[in-house]
């Protein structure tokens, strides 16, 4: 209320279930999920929901989100970082994906802690001092851009090409990035669309926790207002310097009007 936010998608935080053993995250997925439910519930025209899907067993997550959205009305799910030290572009994965695109909602694809292997070369010397080095500083943005960039690379969309995914922190930078990473991979033979027409195309960014006018209008120019959702990151992010922003930003009335709430109804059917 105090920062004029009308609707709320409310998710489980990280880390998640990505943590947890197939055994134990599949009984705890169900019951998580229908406490959020009934959070939503207590206040149904202002919250909505993504669902927590136990990704250690990707075939009870695919069931879980199939109920999640026709029993309960979520609008997607929201994976946290790897699975078992493992990226979710594995083809033991493609289940999750099959059915988020049989069920036409989209996945959000959120950070979490960098694979341990990785902080211990990159990062071991300044996590004491520094530790959102690991998190909103650094980490997070590397380990969910690389995740995205091996979903392109493993002909997922191929697949499954009503497949949606939804980066936060406005595109952990990979917008800012499209055409060298794009330039490189064609060295490559990679053949076939681009990597920027495969990102445009299946990925969404939102502006959660990243409320710069440079940032979003290199995402504008690279991808379009269209495939841009407002977001704050709430509680990690107060919510009313968010909407601060968006009263001077640099972009005409109809595309706020797309930012604001268009696009997020559009794909959320809200």
């Amino acid at each position: 209320d105090e920062a004029g936010i009308d609707i709320q998608v409310l998710s489980h935080a990280n880390p998640s279930l990505q943590k947890l053993d197939g055994e134990t995250a599949v009984p705890m997925a169900r019951r998580v999920n229908d406490r959020l439910y009934a959070a939503v519930q207590a206040h149904p025209d202002r919250f909505a929901g993504f669902a927590a899907l136990p990704t250690a067993d990707p075939k009870a997550a695919a069931d879980e989100l199939e109920r999640t959205v026709t029993k309960l009305g979520f609008k997607g799910a929201m994976i946290h970082g790897q699975t078992g030290q493992l990226f979710h572009d594995d083809v033991r994965f493609w289940p999750i994906y099959e059915r988020a695109a049989a069920l036409d909602v989209p996945i959000y694809i959120h950070p979490g802690i960098p694979h341990p292997a990785v902080v211990e070369v990159y990062y071991k010397e300044y996590v004491a001092k520094y530790p959102s080095l690991l998190r909103a500083a650094w980490g997070f943005t590397v380990e969910t851009a690389t995740q995205a960039l091996r979903m392109v690379l493993s002909g997922v969309f191929e697949t499954h090409p009503g497949l949606k995914i939804i980066l936060g922190h406005l595109g952990e930078g990979l917008p800012f990035l499209l055409w060298r990473i794009s330039m490189g991979l064609d060295r490559d033979g990679r053949g076939g669309p681009s990597f920027r027409d495969v990102f445009c195309e299946h990925f969404y960014v939102t502006t959660s926790g990243f409320f710069s006018d440079p940032a979003l209008l290199c995402c504008i120019m690279e991808m379009g207002i269209d495939r841009i959702l407002f977001s704050v990151d709430y509680p990690f992010v107060e919510n009313p310097p968010g909407t601060k922003w968006t009263e001077t930003l640099p972009i005409c009335e109809a595309d706020k009007e797309r930012l604001l709430n268009g696009n997020a109804k559009r794909l959320l059917k809200l």
